[in-house]
């Protein structure tokens, strides 16, 4: 028998054989279990998931797939996914083996999320719940690839919430600058929403920059990293996509902007960050301000709309803002095309404006010379 009572400590233990994935025989040992019952039924779980059995509790597949997972995912992605099971997913399953849970027990668990609020009493937004719904379905799928499940429940349930989210919210230039009046009483937000908005950069960006990122000179701003606050922990990690590292170039008078903020921090080097406040502290003051300078509120995200929608007007093309936004493709560039309905309007008057000077020029239909 594998359980044995440690009479020192007076609890129970366990010592169990197995083979790990190469067939080369190991030994694990697991001490300090309150009553025999425990280490037997650890040692049942613990060589099920040795063996990928479908039968080993949810809880335990989850960390098989976080296993095979991690090493193929940026550290914020997978800390996000974490997140998301340890909150959403496993409290709800965790008392089932993978192989028992149905598609009447998924339809439950999302009937559960949609009855959810927030600490504001809201409902949690249409694309969060979609992307629970994704991640659960992930681990079923992953357990139909390589461990034999024969079908995913969550797939037979049907999905909740939606890919995409409410219409894109922008401030105009003209919204924003009255937004950044009331703004000015206090420095460090001033100069943050700044760079969102006359850059277009993520705020998890923001976050991770330092001074040595800027280069005044060449007026010329590096992105290279993110910031992510996750489970209680801050972590610096690479940019969202490979295409999110690059160099911005800055107007004249955010370079010098900058330097005056520069100039207000205490013994700022190269590798001082330069905005160490939460991103709760940027929604509050984008609260404050909106209500104060009387524009719509909109989300944090929604500068960085702003900012390519202030792009569009200007006429640039999408290839310039694609790159300078950091996106994948200018596909995505694209999306943001309807910001301004009245340039598709200016589209249409220069076309109606080129074919009456063709008009001058031709004979009408039906006419002769």
């Amino acid at each position: 028998m594998s359980a044995s009572k440690d009479n020192k400590r007076g609890t129970w233990k366990v010592y169990i054989r197995y083979k790990d994935w190469q067939g080369i025989g190991q030994i694990h040992t697991k001490r300090g279990f309150a009553t025999k019952r425990e280490a037997l039924e650890y040692e049942r779980e613990f060589l099920l998931k040795k063996a990928k059995d479908v039968n080993m509790g949810f809880s335990q597949f989850v960390e098989v797939y976080m296993e095979d997972m991690k090493p193929r995912l940026k550290l914020n992605t997978f800390l996000t996914k974490r997140h998301i099971m340890d909150t959403k997913i496993i409290p709800y399953f965790e008392k089932k083996s993978l192989a028992e849970i149905t598609a009447t027990d998924i339809i439950q668990w999302q009937n559960q999320l949609l009855s959810m609020r927030d600490e504001n009493g809201m409902p949690y937004s249409q694309t969060y719940l979609r992307t629970i719904q994704n991640q659960l379905s992930a681990i079923f799928n992953h357990a139909c690839r390589f461990y034999g499940l024969t079908v995913n429940p969550s797939k037979q349930a049907g999905k909740m919430g939606k890919a995409k989210g409410k219409e894109m919210l922008f401030w105009t230039k003209e919204e924003y600058l009255k937004f950044a009046e009331v703004m000015k009483g206090k420095p460090i937000s001033y100069y943050a929403f700044e760079i969102l908005y006359w850059t277009g950069i993520r705020e998890g960006e923001l976050l991770a920059l330092e001074k040595g990122d800027f280069s005044i000179s060449d007026r010329k701003l590096t992105i290279n990293k993110s910031y992510q606050h996750l489970q209680g922990e801050d972590y610096i990690t690479s940019p969202k996509t490979e295409k999110s590292n690059r160099v911005i170039e800055l107007p004249e008078f955010l370079c010098r902007e900058m330097e005056d903020y520069f100039g207000m921090l205490y013994k700022c080097d190269e590798h001082t960050r330069l905005f160490t406040f939460s991103k709760s502290y940027l929604h509050h003051e984008m609260d404050r301000g909106a209500k104060a300078a009387g524009v719509k509120r909109i989300r944090i995200h929604d500068l960085r709309h702003s900012h390519v929608a202030h792009c569009i007007e200007l006429g640039f093309s999408p290839l310039a803002i694609a790159e300078r936004m950091g996106h994948e493709g200018i596909n995505i560039t694209f999306n943001y095309a309807h910001l301004y309905p009245s340039k598709q309007k200016a589209l249409a008057d220069k076309l109606n404006e080129d074919r009456g000077n063709m008009d001058k020029d031709e004979v009408g239909v039906g006419e002769e010379e």
